[in-house]
């Protein structure tokens, strides 16, 4: 073309981004000028979706800096644009600056803003959002607007809120949508309710590799390994091609299920079977299958033969310190704390876990020091707490504050009534190895009584009507005294209950867990 224009050189950049080659895209931007062609609305909206797709804040910073010279800062196309790259950049505040500057909005605009939020752990913003779209616009809500609501609702544990969204999805006609299916099943499962993700699965006609790995992944966090390697096996039997992250959902199941077999062969046919590299994730879930089981010393060496990124090592050192704890290895404990400490990667985790090991173990002098070290630079612990969600509203716990819990006596009395009857059972609060402090084992049972969730779920009993499924989120690790507990006192009280930890879910019922004790 002996002179394009500019639909011409927008045209060529609109297919570099379309064909996964948004530098290309970039780099024709930074010649036009070259040729003295100037952007016009669709040209900004190209390259800045090109910045979005490479998460460039920078480059998208000067680039919206040039609409704003240009005189394009009120031109919906481009600030929707703006809005959403912002959001991918993870940079909300200016997101909400070019939203709330803009003249007029469309249903595009709304859902960029939304997904903005959703998208940076910023549910509750989301959802007030999604609440004035409805009341503000005439427009139905767009199954991407609808897919980023139904994402925040799974970010925030809410049930109530996802369920309202899932109608909302159905009275649109997107329920057959495969990405808006994807994100109910996951935000089914991140509620605690993996039924009806396997009921929105089914519902799906032709399920790609992204739904399949999502119901893989959520079978894992059961505990239901058996479940996931099913659904693998289906897979593959319909010709749908598995990739890396399918795997690590595969071996994530065997994983948390004791499957040490499964895992090992599952891993050894990636390569051989589906021509998939392993890579540092996939190692790591071995080390997490081998930690687990108790073969410590096949998982240390393994560890010491990966090479990974500054994250990815310390996720994996970080796994087999938690396993070195569980079992009781403090020579292992030491050298996966030593690492992390060293890599200034999750250094909290690791003096906390190197000093409930030295506390299993009995060593409390050295645990008590360590604690010390912990106070003396300044290192603190994240406090543990716990949420519910009673008629669309959440109630925060912290562990051992009573005086600021929602109906604080009334909890407490349940409580100690429910102790009483475990006791009878045969319970013993405060075991050895649950309390990582040097007390006496009387005031051992009251710190652990009052553990965070135990207090949401005295709560929840006291509040939820029966026959309701109690389901508890908790941002740490649930401790061992408490799955106790939970066991016993879904079978004293007749109730289920669903408790999503850091890790993974428990399914409580008849005196039981999903997780069958391994986790």
């Amino acid at each position: 073309m002996p002179e394009p224009n500019v639909v011409s050189w927008t045209s060529l950049m609109a297919g570099y981004v379309d064909t996964g080659q948004p530098r290309m895209a970039l780099w024709l931007f930074g010649k036009m000028p070259e040729c003295s062609v100037l952007p016009n609305e669709f040209t900004f909206a190209t390259v800045i979706n090109a910045c979005s797709i490479l998460a460039h804040l920078r480059t998208g910073k000067k680039i919206h800096a040039l609409v704003e010279l240009l005189g394009f800062q009120s031109n919906l196309v481009v600030c929707s644009s703006l809005v959403d790259m912002y959001g991918k950049c993870n940079d909300v505040d200016h997101a909400q600056r070019v939203f709330d500057l803009m003249g007029c909005r469309n249903v595009v605009s709304w859902t960029s803003i939304i997904a903005a939020y959703a998208q940076n752990a910023q549910g509750d913003e989301a959802l007030q959002l999604f609440r004035e779209f409805n009341h503000l616009m005439l427009e139905r809500p767009n199954h991407f607007m609808l897919a980023s609501v139904v994402n925040a609702c799974a970010s925030l544990g809410r049930l109530v809120s996802g369920k309202v969204a899932h109608g909302a999805v159905i009275r649109g006609g997107y329920d057959s949508n495969a990405v808006i299916a994807s994100a109910l099943l996951d935000m089914y499962a991140k509620c605690g309710c993996v039924e009806y993700s396997d009921k929105v699965f089914r519902r799906i006609r032709n399920p790609s590799v992204i739904p399949y790995t999502s119901m893989i992944v959520a079978a894992a966090k059961y505990g239901l390994g058996r479940m996931s390697l099913q659904l693998f096996q289906e897979m593959i039997d319909r010709r749908i091609k598995p990739n890396d992250v399918t795997f690590i959902g595969v071996l994530h199941a065997c994983s948390h299920s004791g499957l040490v077999d499964e895992g090992l062969q599952q891993l050894e046919s990636m390569h051989e079977k589906h021509g998939i590299t392993p890579t540092a994730k996939h190692y790591t879930c071995i080390v997490d299958m081998l930690g687990r089981t108790g073969r410590l010393n096949e998982a240390y060496e393994l560890a010491k033969s990966i090479q990974a990124e500054a994250n990815q090592e310390a996720l994996l050192w970080g796994t087999l310190l938690s396993a070195s704890r569980l079992h009781g290895r403090v020579d292992i404990a030491v050298e996966a704390s030593r690492r992390l400490i060293d890599s200034n990667q999750q250094v909290v985790g690791a003096y906390v876990t190197l000093s409930n090991a030295y506390a299993f173990n009995g060593e409390w002098e050295t645990a008590h020091d360590l604690r010390s070290e912990m106070r003396r630079t300044g290192v603190q612990k994240e406090p543990g707490c716990s949420w519910v969600e009673v008629k669309d509203s959440s109630y925060v716990f912290y562990a051992g504050d009573v005086s600021s819990c929602a109906r604080g006596s009334e909890v407490v009395t349940l409580l100690r009534e429910l102790e009483g009857k475990m006791k009878q059972r045969g319970y013993v609060g405060g075991s050895r190895g649950l309390v990582f402090v040097d007390v006496e084992e009387e005031a051992k049972e009251g710190i652990v009584s009052l553990h965070s969730e135990r207090l949401a779920l005295g709560f929840a009993l006291v509040s939820i009507p029966k026959g309701v499924t109690i389901r508890i989120m908790k941002n740490l690790r649930m401790c061992r005294d408490c799955h106790e507990a939970f066991k016993l006192i879904s079978d004293i009280v007749e109730r289920e209950f669903v408790v999503r930890d850091v890790n993974r879910f428990h399914h409580f019922k008849s005196g039981s867990c999903t997780c069958r004790d391994f986790w």
